[in-house]
């Protein structure tokens, strides 16, 4: 009995070690295609990423960044990424219930649309630089650079070309 508990235990640490090593994504590179996934924004609206459709990706897995980012965004108005073919993702892997209690609502108050990234396998394909938005510049969703936008010094448009 005692053997067939930890052969049981054995089986479920291999099988989750397995689950946690294939979790962690490698980040995208140049060249790459960015995998379709779907989503929510702050509004609850559905999402759905169309490669063909989308020429910049902006993804903020920084909380101090994106608030940053949020103010910016916020200012140039809702129009301003669609009519350059971008999307704005901000993560939100790991934010507490408590804490998407008071930061959701407080998303619905800007202008700019926010895609809510919550998968922690599709957040860690994306690369990143501590204190700076990514930003994927995408040709029919296949990647052509990464650079790095740093909403506190450096206007958007910049990295919008």
């Amino acid at each position: 009995m005692k053997a067939n508990l930890i052969k049981k235990l054995a089986v479920l640490i291999v099988i989750s070690l397995c689950g946690a090593i294939s979790a962690v994504a490698k980040p995208y590179e140049s060249g790459e295609k960015v995998e379709p996934f779907s989503a929510e924004d702050q509004h609850g609206t559905a999402f759905t990423f169309k490669p063909g459709e989308t020429r910049f990706l902006l993804v903020c897995l920084d909380m101090a960044a994106g608030k940053k980012a949020n103010g910016v965004l916020n200012a140039l108005g809702k129009d301003h990424l669609p009519g350059k073919k971008a999307v704005y993702v901000a993560s939100i892997v790991g934010m507490p219930g408590i804490g998407r209690f008071f930061a959701i609502p407080k998303m619905k108050k800007y202008a700019h649309q926010i895609i809510l990234g919550d998968e922690a396998g599709l957040m860690a394909k994306f690369p990143t630089q501590e204190g700076k938005v990514t930003v994927l510049k995408l040709s029919s969703g296949v990647i052509q650079s990464i650079s790095y936008w740093n909403p506190e010094t450096e206007l958007l448009d910049t990295f919008l070309k």
